[in-house]
């Protein structure tokens, strides 16, 4: 996998990896804008220098599978954000109040894919991509919400439930297509466990238990633009897939399992193709094997044991941090930015990352990271991605 950086057109910085397979290429960037000047400017930026991206790699707007945007502000922003991209882009995109800790107002992570071989067939609405190819059927929902709920508990079950009938009109379900979801709170510190219940009980209603498997998953701090909205959801599905093709990874030796401590999650997941190997890392933190948070009020041991966690779930999956095609770091004080920042060029020079203001769901957790890692692997007993 080839990880660089490119300096694209009015200042906008993009930092991207490449995994070039038999039939497809997979590119994740982050695109950061100078944090100078208006939304309208910045998110121009953006939109200007991803199309240059793409157009530099033989790609266009129809290769874009994937985007989210994090706002600083997004009751003010959110307007000039959605209509700059969809004037720009035709699949759906995420929108999210997580401010960057580089200043900016806004940012994008943008996941595009080059179809090499194989015919392709796109069908996408308000929320939903569906990408056919190889006999797979990859589906992205993003921005899933259900605000009228007056509770996020009640939010939660709502939410699920319209993204059951997307899964359902798709004929997949839950239980055996859902590789990843991301579930954005409003106050995680009033409104987490709420979200948790919810979730605990749909899982349950679905099959979902631990004797079965969960979900890869991030729960963390995120708002959308509308002020009733409690929680909202991303997610990504993949149909035309065999039940060997799925590891749920644990790493008990470094984390305790997740419903130790009440929650419905997988530590991570992995998916096998025939000529590579999908890792979706959920947000990771400094956790022990007994489930306890390690290093209280320690932003440099605790950032060093979320890593060495994600390097043992890695590990797990025959793949390491070298293998790493983008990062998302979340942290809770904005003061910690700086050394998240040297930590991130020291160690990870050449992985796109991006760091973002969202607090963590546990208070004592100062800093959480979730990460996708592609790994080349020959497994010719399944078609290729």
């Amino acid at each position: 996998m080839d990880l660089c950086f490119l300096k694209a057109k009015r200042g906008a910085n993009i930092s991207y990896s490449v995994f070039s397979g038999v039939d497809t290429d997979e590119f994740h960037l982050m695109v950061e804008p100078e944090p100078l000047g208006s939304v309208c400017d910045q998110i121009g930026q953006v939109l200007e220098s991803a199309l240059y991206f793409l157009q530099s790699k033989g790609m266009d707007r129809h290769n874009i599978l994937f985007h989210r945007y994090f706002a600083s502000d997004i009751a003010n922003s959110f307007e000039s954000i959605r209509a700059a991209v969809q004037s720009t882009f035709e699949s759906p995109a995420s929108i999210i109040q997580q401010p960057t800790t580089a200043g900016n107002k806004v940012a994008a992570w943008i996941y595009a894919v080059k179809f090499k071989a194989g015919t392709v067939r796109t069908h996408n609405n308000k929320n939903t991509l569906s990408i056919e190819h190889n006999g797979y059927q990859h589906l992205f929902a993003s921005q899933l919400s259900a605000a009228d709920a007056c509770n996020s508990k009640l939010q939660t079950i709502q939410l699920f439930g319209k993204y059951n009938e997307i899964l359902q009109n798709k004929d997949l379900t839950l239980a055996e297509h859902c590789i990843r979801t991301w579930l954005f709170v409003r106050d995680i510190d009033n409104n987490y466990q709420g979200m948790v219940k919810a979730r605990n009980e749909v899982f349950a209603r679905e099959g979902l238990t631990t004797n079965s498997h969960f979900i890869a998953s991030t729960g963390i701090e995120g708002e959308t633009h509308q002020a009733q909205t409690l929680v909202a959801m991303d997610a990504y599905a993949v149909g035309g897939i065999d039940s060997k093709q799925i590891t749920h990874l644990k790493a008990l030796d470094h984390l305790s399992a997740t419903a130790d401590y009440g929650v419905a999650f997988e530590r991570a997941t992995a998916v096998d193709y025939g000529d590579r190997r999908h890792i979706f890392v959920s947000g990771t933190a400094s956790i022990d094997r007994k489930g306890q948070i390690l290093h209280e009020k320690d932003i440099e041991k605790q950032t060093e044991r979320t890593f060495e966690n994600i390097a043992a779930l890695l590990h797990e999956g025959q793949a390491s941090l070298n293998d790493l095609a983008s990062i998302l770091v979340y942290i809770r004080d904005w003061a910690d930015h700086r050394f998240v920042a040297n930590y991130l060029q020291t160690h990870f020079p050449k992985v796109p990352a991006l760091c973002v203001w969202a607090p963590v769901c546990r208070q004592g957790w100062l800093i959480e990271v979730e990460g996708i890692a592609i790994k080349k692997m020959e497994q010719n007993q399944f078609r290729n991605f």
